[in-house]
């Protein structure tokens, strides 16, 4: 019988076992799933200590009624093009606004509130992915995985001058993580996909917004960047309530390998969860919003917001 992430890679116990597939789990255990070239040597950071992904025990994160509500400003002007870098698939985001000439351009598509004392502006955005749809996600939630995870990086504008700076610093940078889940299509989610190495300028603007869920509950712990540097430099911000998106969303049919040379699909393209050490999750809602045992993790995750959500949740 299959073993679940939490049998292999945690000593306490993790009930239900949700996973059916093996996922492997923390450094130094045998992987039985293929790893992306990125971590097929043992990178670490040394005496690193808050490393990324980790999996998240649901009871027990922490409720800080402190955490305020996170304040999301993304423009889409700013969004102009995309690329498959070899691992995965990226969209950057330029620093300023375009303006009319003549006008100064202005700093925008940023993120404030939730955990952040300061504005972090929005560098990229990427995804992992699995093969199929049991495995992709570099997060788990109690063992729990999904076929895609969505990471939007942001740096803090207000301390450093460029992203370069911000990344080696303890409090330099903030990620959202987004889960997805295989669903109904995302209409405004219409990439054209490049499968070999490429940079392509968008025909369009597309607004980052779009790939929010609307309930704004979500999950917040200290750790670092899942590719290298891996630079313990983040402030991770997990949203609790996963997206949907169609079957031929997940980028499946994108490529490792660059023009001319023998195909090799872009799937598996997720670290291995890591230890979480001594430090705690915190979450913006209470537990008793999930603590009903008759009803299933999914149902919980996916169903507790069924009547709409709250107006907690700033997008400006």
């Amino acid at each position: 019988m299959p073993q679940s992430a939490c049998q292999l890679g945690n000593s306490g116990s993790c009930s239900p076992p949700i996973l059916k597939l093996p996922r492997l789990l923390n450094p130094g255990l045998h992987l039985l799933l293929p790893v992306h070239p990125l971590w097929q040597s043992p990178i670490t950071i040394p005496g690193g200590s808050r490393q990324s992904p980790i999996n998240i025990q649901w009871r027990d994160s922490v409720y800080d009624p402190h955490l305020k509500p996170l304040e999301i400003r993304y423009d889409p002007d700013t969004c102009l093009h995309m690329w498959n870098n070899g691992y995965s698939f990226l969209v950057e985001a330029l620093l300023y606004t375009p303006a009319p000439e003549g006008m100064p351009f202005l700093p925008t598509t940023v993120i404030t509130g939730g955990p952040l004392e300061n504005n972090y502006r929005l560098k990229q955005f990427h995804f992992h992915w699995g093969a199929v749809n049991e495995w992709g996600s570099e997060h788990t939630v109690d063992c729990k995985v999904f076929p895609a995870e969505l990471h939007l990086v942001h740096w803090n504008c207000c301390k450093f001058g460029s992203f370069e700076e911000a990344l080696m610093d303890e409090n330099g940078l903030a990620v959202i993580g987004v889960f997805l889940k295989v669903g109904r299509m995302v209409e405004k989610w219409q990439f054209s996909y490049y499968s070999s190495q490429s940079v392509v300028f968008l025909t369009q603007y597309f607004d980052p917004s779009c790939l929010l869920p609307s309930c704004p509950d979500y999950w917040t712990y200290s750790g670092s960047l899942t590719t290298p540097p891996l630079s313990e430099s983040v402030t991770w911000i997990i949203k609790k309530k996963a997206i949907e998106v169609d079957e031929d969303q997940v980028f499946r049919m994108l490529l490792f390998s660059q023009a001319g040379e023998d195909e090799e699909r872009m799937v598996d393209n997720f670290r291995p969860l890591q230890p979480i050490m001594d430090r705690t999750v915190r979450s913006s809602f209470p537990k008793h919003f999930w603590q009903d045992m008759e009803k299933p993790l999914e149902d919980q995750m996916f169903h507790a917001h069924e009547q709409g959500p709250r107006q907690d949740t700033l997008h400006l």
